[in-house]
C-alpha cells in the first residue's frame, strides 16, 4: 500500500506534465518580452503566488481523487508544473500537480532546476519558451542538462 500511496502522485505529476497545454499553464503576462518586468523582477514569485487557502484546498482535492490518505500530506507539495518564476500560470489546475519532495524525482530538487532556469533565462542564456518547455515535459533532463552550466548574472 505505501508504494502505491508513493506511485499515485508520481503518476499524477507524469500524467500533468504529459498533459502540457502551455495555453492553460502559461502566464499570459509572462513572455520573452516583458521577461524584464516579470519573472527577473526579484520577488515577482511572491507576487503572484495565491494564497495558501487556495493551494493547500487544491492539494486536498487532488490526494483525494489520487485515494491517498491525507496524514501522508506532508509528505508532498502541490508543484507547479511550470514554475511562477519561469512564467507558469498561478491559479490553473492544468499547472498544478501532487510531487513528492524528496528523492531523484522530488520537488527539493526540482526546485534547484528551476532557480537555475530562471538565472538563464534572465541572463538571455536560455529562451523563455525552451525553459518553460524543458521543466514541463522532462525537468530531470534539464536538471542534467543544465545543473553545472554558470549562470553569468550582472
Amino acid at each position: 500500500m505505501r508504494t502505491n500511496a508513493l506511485l499515485s502522485p508520481l503518476l499524477l505529476f507524469l500524467a500533468a506534465a504529459a498533459a502540457y497545454d502551455d495555453r492553460g499553464a502559461l502566464n499570459p503576462d509572462v513572455t520573452q518580452a516583458t521577461i524584464a518586468q516579470t519573472i527577473c523582477v526579484p520577488g515577482y514569485s511572491k507576487t503572484v503566488r495565491p494564497a495558501t487557502s487556495y493551494t493547500n484546498g487544491v492539494k486536498q482535492m487532488l490526494m483525494q481523487r489520487a485515494g491517498m490518505n491525507p496524514s501522508i500530506a506532508q509528505n508532498y507539495e502541490l508543484d507547479y508544473i511550470i514554475p511562477l518564476a519561469l512564467g507558469g500560470h498561478p491559479r490553473k489546475r492544468e499547472n498544478l500537480a501532487l510531487q513528492i519532495l524528496e528523492g531523484d524525482s522530488g520537488a527539493k530538487r526540482k526546485d534547484r532546476i528551476e532557480v537555475k532556469l530562471q538565472c538563464l533565462v534572465c541572463t538571455r542564456q536560455v529562451t523563455l519558451a525552451e525553459a518553460q518547455y524543458q521543466i514541463a515535459t522532462d525537468w530531470q533532463g534539464a536538471y542534467h542538462k543544465h545543473a553545472r552550466i554558470k549562470c553569468h548574472r550582472g
